[in-house]
């Protein structure tokens, strides 16, 4: 066997890790038995607290766009990063750590070999905890001769619950600082002294100690300064903690503001020099200025000192220590701002409580040696260097700086907003301001912080079911932290202010600062769902899946969402129906329209895509299938109404039935039968072993262009239905279908007559029955048997003319139908009267059996119609009250029988049809005018009753004017 590939894996550092908030923290990462190239790639996730199962991306060496939304702004602006110790290890530094920081850290390597084995990430545990380290010394300016001693005083504290040790070191920087702190002498976190290399022999002496005086006091001595010594002194103090891989990690340092040392050398020249110990002050501060004086021998010599601002004199000490103040100085004097003194010959301190504006400037003292205190003029007089006094209105050094890491974000992401205040000498308090663009002019309060760190929220920000619950931290001790869970939507995009106010000695100093954040709402965020199926035609018996894939311009896995399944059935009877919901919550609700679906239906979600899974398909699944999609704005409970919801595109899906094996047999056939009943045969030549069978009986009249009529179906059931032509008593009791075999079906024609004559066939349907009901799998169509009767007699002879009768409704009238000559002895007659219809199969009116007994097959006609002489062989059919619908096309038929002989049966000898009569029918008057047209004499008579009126009125005026003549 070959050489056994070696096995990944991935080592982070162990732990769990404590580390202080603000520190500057590393975790290291590597990968060892890898295949593929030498240089690996990162990427670095958290498992928060609040929700331990959820990975939150960081940060990664190989994509950029690899980082959560929360990371993003730490990750390009470097506060967070990784740094390649090699190809197969990294650092991954966080340059200030926040409390949120806290969590699981995983590292993991995306796979580069052939194929898996072994581990591919690995994950320890960081905790943030408070810094509690202080460290402080009050600053002074010293000057020492050389030889003298010196004490400084640390004050160095903690509180961490952790264990932790502490180490207290001195420095010494000379200069500008350029060429880094001396250490002069540390104790250890192993409570172990370490002095400095230039200070290692002077230790070693005993003129360099450190003592620990109480518990928190740390006191450096150094006896016998030196020029060397000169500079400025401070402490500097760290916390360190044991890590689970037992090294030691310093999670803290702090140092403390200066002390000035400046040591005058013994030589026999004079010298002067000044310091401060601060030259930058803010209004109101205490400044003290240094002058020492070099002289040997300075104890038996005479000095002056004059202290100048800008060349002008401020005050001045003679020989015998007598201060005067210049003019304008005097009264700020009196009032115990100023004060001057000399601790020693050689020393000379001026001291302005509360410095103004008008105290800054260049600052020098003159010394001149008088021979006695009482000279006026002096034997030699030096000048220091100046030293320049910066004095600054207070709020001067205060600055703000706001920004967000939230620049753009979606309704329901949080808004995190920062404003950093730097330079602050005194007590801040402070205000969120909301500027809203759909009011330009207007600010809505957010939130405040006063002096004591106490919190408030705006009138509109305090409902916690609107925007969740809002918090203002102050993260270290100049910037301020506004945290808005979720946002509402566009309304809450915009400017945000910070104001910042200082308060010192009674006075107060406010600045400014905005930051813009745009928020989008979701619901114009393209949210689109898009349904597909992988097979849209299933068998029966199949499972299929059908995929809703889901679009935003928002991470779907972030926000709750919702997905309701729709049905529709392939007959739709109104909208679609609800087969399921899946809330955010996970709860899943059926519907009750589609109950089968429930033991059938598989649900999934990854990602942004659901699932809908259907095991094993009835026909009873097909048809046509939606999904939609609601979602809402994160971070908030109750849910309320969804922020935006979508509808997919339909999409059908088809279940195949098992495939039909039906065949019937196709050959046509003829029967031809004399007697009086006849029998059509339909035979399944294949079909499935379970299969079912509705059967359909047709009959095609003769005419060439007549429509199929039905006769009969039985379906699977075996249940009867009975054709518009064949649907009375009389045909229902002649036509019937039997299922003489398992292939063979019958229809029986009982007491056929040449009007049953035409061509038959049967429609077969295969029924199965499949889970949940009977399903149609197929059709064949049989061939036609056409019906014929085998006349054995002469011709019956019939009157054959054509005529036309008309008729007044509600008068009787008599259509024609005679035999010419006489019946066979031993010969029966039968006969039936018809209606012509155009296409279809004419209607019987009335039959005459041979038996001599009369069938009405329209029911409603029987009590009008009768036959006149049929014994005489006059079968003329009289139609009683005629009707304008009994308007049309009649003629009858007629069959001879005779019995073969005594017990057989009837068989047809003979058959004749007479010719067509057509009716027509007159509607009946009804008005005074048609009675009066119809009358000859009286209609007469109203036509000449004008002219006569006319005559006799002549005739009476003829008569008046003879009479009066007379």
């Amino acid at each position: 066997t070959g050489p056994t590939a070696a096995q990944r894996v991935v080592t982070v550092q162990e732990g769990p890790l404590y580390r202080t908030e603000g520190s500057h923290v590393t975790l290291w990462c590597k990968v060892s038995g890898y295949q593929g190239p030498a240089e690996q790639n990162f990427q670095w996730s958290i498992y928060l607290p609040s929700a331990p199962e959820r990975e939150v991306q960081i940060v990664s060496t190989v994509d950029p766009l690899f980082p959560y939304a929360i990371y993003t702004q730490r990750v390009r602006g470097r506060g967070i990063f990784v740094e390649r110790l090699q190809g197969d290890a990294v650092l991954l530094h966080i340059t200030e750590l926040q409390e949120r920081d806290a969590g699981q850290y995983e590292c993991h390597t995306p796979n580069t070999d052939e194929r898996y084995f072994g581990s591919y990430s690995a994950k320890t545990n960081l905790t943030v905890i408070p810094d509690t380290l202080s460290a402080s010394m009050a600053p002074q300016a010293l000057t020492l001769m050389e030889g003298d001693a010196v004490e400084l005083t640390c004050e160095v504290s903690k509180s961490t619950a952790q264990h932790t040790h502490l180490s207290v070191g001195w420095y010494l920087l000379q200069g500008a600082g350029e060429h880094g702190p001396k250490e002069i002498l540390t104790l250890s976190k192993d409570f172990i002294l370490k002095p400095g290399p230039s200070y290692e022999q002077r230790f070693l002496e005993g003129d360099v100690q450190l003592a620990k005086v109480g518990n928190t006091t740390y006191k450096l001595i150094i006896r016998g300064v030196k020029p060397s010594d000169q500079g400025q002194l401070y402490c500097e103090a760290a916390e360190w903690i044991e890590d689970p891989d037992q090294t030691w990690k310093d999670i803290s340092s702090k140092k403390t503001e200066r002390t000035s040392l400046a040591v005058v050398s013994q030589g026999t020249d004079l010298s002067v020099d000044i310091a401060a110990a601060e030259r930058s002050l803010s209004e109101g501060d205490t400044l003290q200025l240094n002058c020492v004086l070099g002289a040997s021998k300075s104890s038996t010599r005479h000095f002056q000192v004059i202290w100048l601002l800008n060349e002008m004199e401020v005050a001045r000490v003679d020989p015998r220590g007598v201060l005067t103040w210049e003019e304008d100085y005097e009264e700020r004097a009196k009032l115990g701002q100023l004060r001057a003194f000399k601790p020693s010959n050689t020393v000379y301190i001026l001291v302005i409580f509360e410095v103004g504006l008008k105290d800054k400037g260049t600052y020098q003292c003159s010394v001149s040696e008088m021979k006695t205190p009482g000279d006026l003029h002096g034997i030699q007089s030096k000048v220091s260097s100046g030293i320049q006094v910066n004095v600054k209105p207070i709020g001067y050094h205060m600055r703000l700086s706001v920004s967000t890491s939230t620049p753009r974000v979606t309704a329901g992401e949080p808004l995190i907003l920062r404003c950093e205040v730097q330079g602050a000498t005194g007590a801040v308090s402070l205000r969120w301001w909301h500027l809203p663009p759909q009011h330009p002019g207007d600010r809505v309060l957010v939130a405040t912080m006063e002096r004591d760190g106490t919190r408030s929220l705006g009138s509109a920000y305090r409902d916690a079911g609107a925007r969740g619950s809002l918090r203002l931290e102050k993260e270290s001790s100049g910037t301020f932290t506004l945290v808005i869970p979720s946002a509402l939507g566009e309304e809450d995009g915009g400017q945000y202010r910070c104001e910042a106010t200082q308060w010192v000695r009674g006075r107060n100093w406010t600045g400014k600062g905005e930051t813009a954040v745009t928020v989008s709402s979701m619901a114009g965020l393209g949210l689109h769902a898009t349904l597909r199926s992988r097979i849209p035609t299933v068998s029966y018996g199949q499972s299929f899946e059908l995929f809703c894939q889901v679009n935003a311009s928002y991470t779907l896995e972030e926000v709750p969402a919702s997905v309701r399944w729709l049905f529709q059935p392939n007959r739709p009877t109104g909208p679609l129906q609800e087969l399921v919901q899946v809330f955010p919550s996970g709860t899943v609700a059926w519907g009750t329209a589609q109950p089968r679906f429930q033991g059938k239906a598989q649900l999934a979600k990854a990602g942004s895509s659901f699932r809908l899974h259907i095991h094993s398909a009835l026909p009873a699944n097909e048809g046509t299938y939606q999904c939609e999609v609601e979602v809402w704005r994160r971070n908030i409970l109750p849910l309320g109404q969804p922020a935006a919801s979508t509808s997919s595109n339909a999409v059908e899906i088809k279940v195949v039935l098992p495939e039909s094996k039906l065949q019937v047999a196709t050959k046509d056939s003829s029967v031809e039968i004399a007697s009086s009943n006849a029998a059509i045969e339909c035979r399944v030549v294949s079909a499935q072993n379970n299969s079912q069978f509705a059967v359909t009986w047709y009959l095609l009249p003769p005419l060439a262009d007549a429509t199929p009529l039905q006769i009969i179906r039985a379906n699977y059931n075996s249940i009867l239905e009975y054709g518009p032509e064949f649907s009375s008593p009389a045909q229902k009791s002649r036509f019937l279908s039997q299922r003489v075999s398992s292939s063979t079906f019958q229809l029986q024609i009982l007491s056929a007559n040449p009007r049953d004559e035409g061509r038959y066939y049967c429609v077969v349907e295969e029924w199965l029955w499949l889970v949940d009901g009977w399903y149609k799998l197929g059709e064949g169509t049989s061939g036609k048997s056409t019906l014929k009767f085998r006349l054995t007699g002469h011709d019956l002879q019939v009157e054959k003319t054509n005529q036309s009768i008309s008729a007044r409704e509600g008068e009787e009238v008599t259509l024609p139908c005679r035999l010419q000559g006489a019946l066979r002895p031993g010969t029966h007659l039968s006969a039936t009267w018809f209606q012509a219809k155009s296409g279809g199969r004419d209607g019987a009116l009335l039959t005459l059996l041979r038996d001599g007994s009369v069938e009405y097959p329209q029911e409603r006609l029987a009590r009008r119609l009768h036959l006149r002489r049929p014994s005489a062989g006059d079968l003329s059919l009289t139609l009683g009250s005629a009707e304008r619908g009994d308007a049309g096309l009649y003629y009858c038929q007629l069959q001879e029988w005779q019995q073969q002989s005594q017990g057989k049966e009837w068989a047809l000898r003979a058959s004749a049809r007479s010719g067509y009569t057509q009716l027509d029918t007159i509607p009946a008057e009804s008005t005074v005018l048609s009675r009066i047209c119809s009358s000859p004499p009286l209609l007469n008579f109203i036509l000449y009753l004008p002219l006569v009126l006319i005559l006799l009125l002549a005739l009476g005026v003829f008569c008046w004017y003879c009479k009066s003549r007379k």
